[in-house]
């Protein structure tokens, strides 16, 4: 099977191909990753904020995939009145981001190169595909577009006493080091990681936020780590661990034991 833009975020491709987006779900929850891979299941997500995020990814992709996307989904631009045309005021967050990033002349000086390249490649054994947003032509470095919140707000790790950054807290690291070691494996170069972040502030905020090497070695090492048995579960031959925590657990949950009020808050 060859990877291409028409068939990347299929579930059949991605049976075949591993993914930084699905070995991250496996790491989440066994279980929901299983049932979703599998169309058992469709996770509950904010359709607005994936909108968004699309809209911007495909402004800053090319003219061509940008009104490929926009006649792809007339439901976010009003259709009567005054802001006939224009984009809903749900979705006006979108231009607000994409204006911010226009503006400042070093990040547009910065974010050329070949858009939405697709690598493939071996890890550990296992094939893998990701996809750059943009990957400069010296090959020096790659950056991918990310929306947050905050650049500043503090995330809880589950088992850390620490509060974290949104890059750590949605293990991004993990996405750089894979396509990292794709750029490596296919022009033997190693580049720097770049994240260009936006945020959903009224006002956005932006920032150029580099990936260090030790933290992408560190997550090359977890996915090592934790190929084999994330693959033995891909398989169906290890059983998926339930998280118990995430929407596909509780909607499937059967209760196994009682438990005492104690044991609720720990």
């Amino acid at each position: 099977m060859t990877v291409n833009k028409d068939n990347y975020y299929s579930l059949d491709t991605s049976f075949k191909y591993q993914s930084a987006t699905w070995f991250k779900k496996f790491l989440t929850c066994e279980a929901e990753a299983m049932a979703e891979l599998q169309g058992k299941w469709i996770p509950r997500g904010d359709p607005t904020a994936l909108l968004v995020g699309n809209y911007l990814h495909s402004y800053f992709e090319s003219k061509q995939a940008h009104e490929s996307f926009i006649k792809g989904h007339p439901e976010m631009f009003s259709t009567r009145g005054s802001s006939k045309g224009q984009l809903k005021a749900t979705y006006k967050q979108a231009d607000a981001m994409i204006a911010t990033l226009e503006a400042d002349e070093n990040v547009q000086r910065l974010y050329q190169g070949e858009k939405e390249e697709i690598l493939t490649g071996d890890l550990f054994g296992v094939e893998w595909m990701g996809k750059l947003d943009c990957f400069d032509s010296t090959k020096s470095f790659f950056l991918d577009l990310k929306t947050t919140q905050s650049l500043h707000k503090k995330y809880w790790k589950p088992g850390e006493r620490q509060p974290t950054s949104f890059v750590d807290a949605y293990n991004y690291q993990l996405q750089m080091a894979v396509y990292q070691e794709l750029v490596y494996q296919n022009y033997g170069t190693r580049p720097r990681a770049f994240i260009i972040a936006v945020t959903k502030e009224d006002v956005p905020d932006h920032a150029v936020i580099e990936v260090p090497q030790y933290r992408m070695d560190e997550a090359l090492e977890e996915i090592h780590d934790s190929t084999e048995h994330v693959e033995a579960v891909k398989s169906g031959q290890v059983r998926p661990h339930r998280c118990e925590a995430c929407d596909y657990c509780k909607a499937t949950k059967r209760v196994a034991t009682i438990i005492s009020m104690d044991e609720l808050v720990e």
